[in-house]
């Protein structure tokens, strides 16, 4: 009996000791695969990047750090203007990968890349709108002289054809009907960034021309045609802000004095109302969506397959998507985004049912560089 019992209090300890034995290895191979996955991690070549400064709150996210070095695309970025990217083709610090503001610039920077005998692929992970911010008392005006419609409560649709005459004819905010809540003396304007450095500006270029001539412009003789007389829309302004950043601190800090109409990106709005106590909103503000309006895309043009495969990580991430929607980007997810502006308390045109695309690049920057001549005058 006592034999028995020997024989079995030794079997338990072998199977405790085994199984304390088998953990312990377990526990060292699990502990040396994370350290050789934390070595590849730490040792993977960093991509190199020239990016929009509206793309880059989103790379210093920590979050967005952490996902990338996990996927083992680790990236380096710099700043740049979007229109200054093409230069950089066969450049001897051409980087893995731009990411631009607006297909025309990604466009350019593929054509470059084309004629260096580069493949480059182009791929859109995030969308905005441009829209106009605005105060509800110019909203009312603008609607009561048949330039703007209520869709809901501070939401706007913008008739971009009717307000773009009245600014081309110089009528001013106290010469409107109904002017009582701002009867001041300046011209009715919309404020945007400069538009030698801005694509933002180069946007309301494409969609005050397209409401003068009815359709987008598709033809040289056109393009110049518009550029010359909206030139005047630029340059009645004043100092114009390089970045579409700049132009919507005034909105936020200055006000309806200074910036009545502030044509930028819908994303920064949205990103403004999710800061909630942070920042937020006024509840006099409120978004007006020019009837045409443009979708302005970040589009990622890739020059290698590591580049491919960060597009590809952009596009499907669900860490790295949440993150774009805390900044106000739309994604594919477009239920996702309705329930993010909800979320932020603001109210927001979610399906965007008239939109136009921009003029080609080689006319847009026709346009852009007869309003640039114009205004360096």
């Amino acid at each position: 009996m006592n034999n028995a019992k020997r024989l079995v209090g030794t079997l338990v300890l072998l199977a405790l000791f085994g199984g304390t034995l088998f953990f312990a290895l377990r526990s060292n191979q699990e502990t040396k695969q994370i350290a050789q996955e934390q070595v590849a991690i730490a040792s993977a070549e960093p991509l190199r990047g020239l990016i929009a400064v509206d793309v880059e709150a989103f790379f210093k996210d920590e979050r967005v750090t952490q996902v990338l070095g996990s996927a083992k695309l680790p990236v380096q970025v710099a700043r740049v203007g979007s229109r200054d990217m093409a230069a950089k083709i066969g450049a001897a610090d051409q980087p893995d990968f731009f990411i631009a503001s607006g297909v025309v610039a990604a466009n350019m920077i593929a054509d470059a890349a084309r004629k260096a005998g580069k493949t480059a692929t182009q791929t859109s992970p995030f969308h905005t709108p441009l829209v106009v911010a605005s105060w509800e008392p110019v909203a009312r005006i603008l609607a009561a002289n048949g330039m703007a419609k209520a869709q809901a409560p501070k939401v706007y649709s913008l008739d971009m054809e009717k307000l773009t005459q009245a600014m081309l004819a110089k009528q001013r905010w106290r010469d409107l009907k109904a002017s009582g809540d701002y009867a001041v003396s300046r011209s009715v304007l919309v404020s945007t960034t400069d538009i030698r450095r801005s694509n933002s500006a180069a946007m309301y270029l494409a969609l005050t021309s397209a409401a003068l001539n009815g359709d987008v412009v598709a033809d040289r003789t056109t393009a110049q045609k518009y550029a010359g007389q909206l030139a005047e829309l630029f340059k009645r302004q004043g100092f114009q802000e390089n970045y579409v950043n700049g132009a919507f601190d005034d909105y936020l800090s200055i006000g309806m004095g200074k910036t009545p109409l502030t044509f930028i990106y819908e994303a920064q709005m949205v990103a403004q109302a999710l800061k909630g106590s942070q920042g937020g909103i006024r509840p006099e503000m409120v978004l007006m969506y020019p009837t045409p309006t443009i979708v302005n895309k970040w589009v990622l043009v890739a020059l290698n397959e590591r580049g491919k495969r960060l597009a590809e990580l952009l596009a499907t991430n669900k860490t790295l998507q949440a993150v774009a929607l805390e900044q106000g980007f739309r994604t594919g997810d477009t239920a996702a985004f309705a329930a993010a502006a909800k979320t932020a308390g603001l109210a927001v045109d979610v399906n965007l049912n008239q939109v136009i695309d921009p003029p080609g690049f080689d006319l847009m920057f026709e346009m852009i560089d007869i309003v640039s001549r114009e205004m360096n005058q």
